[in-house]
């Protein structure tokens, strides 16, 4: 059942205007147990990750239906679980879908990709499921499993991955899969124009990643966006580029919990700088495109960041969505235009959000 929340104004506290922007925000659906992803279905309703291992739908009305997966592997526990839902260019004639989930055991477990068939209407199943990628090493752990997805222009898939926590330096390796943003064909292939084809891990697309939590292709700018947890300090956001190094752990702006520093640099030759980073750390945890501008979710932060792209710089334009106090695990722009946010929590919500500018 809908419910209107609130209606609140926030002032834009940045050199892009001075004037106050108006949000409006709906709960679709709530009792959603810790959210990941949602994602808007063409005939209506939406996909919901639950990061516990449940795929929902949920309809307009915020009517919720289970739909089984046949995920054996799955493994489930603190930050490892269910991740990300997205459709297919051709979902509209396919209903295929792509789904991230952390797979394996306790001592050894990565993020995997399947591909699996939605039906044609509720109540929904899934059939077909093929795995099309599965993350090397397998590592112990829960922690760091990244697992954004995005669609290129030229329906090739990148698929974000974490470092692992303990595993850092080993997103400077080339020969694996930890702390990289990775491309691959619908099939799970890696194409062979890919930066690093020849080497043991051909699906890599850039690296020297921490743990990726934003990612998004913005088509009108031709451009790959993406955002990533630093540790304390230092979360980034990035312009992704074919073989691009983004640094991590040779170079950050975030030192580590104990207080020590992880490396003596902030920038590096040859290291890919940020275009934008929040220290202290906000956690953002989801990144969507409207209107132009970067929608940021955080975790953390408990806000919403709408940015604005000025002379090719990232400038904050607002801070949204404080008075919830909740902590907001992603933010989403569906094809009909709606703006979607899922808090982060094990009674978490799906908010429609509305921008009144």
């Amino acid at each position: 059942m809908k419910q209107l929340i609130f209606a609140i104004s926030s002032f834009v506290l940045s050199a892009v205007s001075a004037q106050a922007a108006t949000v409006r925000t709906e709960a679709i659906a709530d009792k959603l147990n810790y959210p990941w992803s949602v994602a808007e279905l063409p005939e209506g309703g939406f996909l919901v990750t639950e990061r516990s291992g449940q795929l929902l739908y949920v309809s307009d009305s915020g009517d919720k239906q289970v739909i089984k997966l046949d995920l054996p592997d799955l493994y489930a526990t603190a930050q490892a679980g269910l991740f990300e839902v997205l459709l297919t260019p051709d979902f509209v004639t396919s209903r295929e879908l792509v789904i991230s989930y952390s797979c394996g055991t306790e001592d050894a477990n990565n993020t995997c990709v399947v591909r699996t068939k939605l039906s044609a209407q509720p109540p929904y199943i899934v059939t077909n499921s093929q795995n099309i990628f599965t993350a090397l090493p397998k590592k112990e752990g829960a922690a760091h499993y990244g697992a954004r997805m995005t669609w290129l222009a030229d329906n090739t898939l990148l698929v974000a991955l974490g470092d692992g926590f303990v595993y850092r330096e080993q997103a400077q390796n080339l020969d694996n899969h930890l702390g990289k943003i990775v491309r691959i064909t619908r099939n799970g292939k890696a194409p062979a124009d890919n930066p690093f084809f020849h080497s043991q891990a051909p699906e890599i697309f850039s690296y020297g990643h921490r743990n990726v939590q934003g990612l998004i292709y913005d088509q009108a700018r031709d451009s790959i966006w993406q955002h990533e947890h630093g540790p304390k300090g230092g979360d980034e956001l990035n312009k992704i580029v074919k073989g691009g190094n983004y640094g991590w752990p040779i170079a950050t702006f975030g030192i580590d919990y104990t207080g020590a520093k992880v490396s003596p640099f902030s920038q590096l030759p040859g290291v890919k700088a940020p275009l934008y980073q929040w220290t202290p750390s906000l956690a953002p945890a989801g990144l969507a495109l409207y209107q132009g501008d970067l929608l940021v979710a955080h975790l953390a932060g408990k806000r919403l960041q709408r940015l604005r792209l000025i002379d090719d710089q990232w400038q904050l334009e607002g801070d949204y969505l404080q008075e919830l106090n909740a902590r907001l695990r992603a933010v989403y722009v569906a094809p009909s235009g709606r703006i979607l946010v899922l808090t982060d929590s094990a009674e978490g919500k799906l908010l429609q959000v509305s921008f009144e500018d």
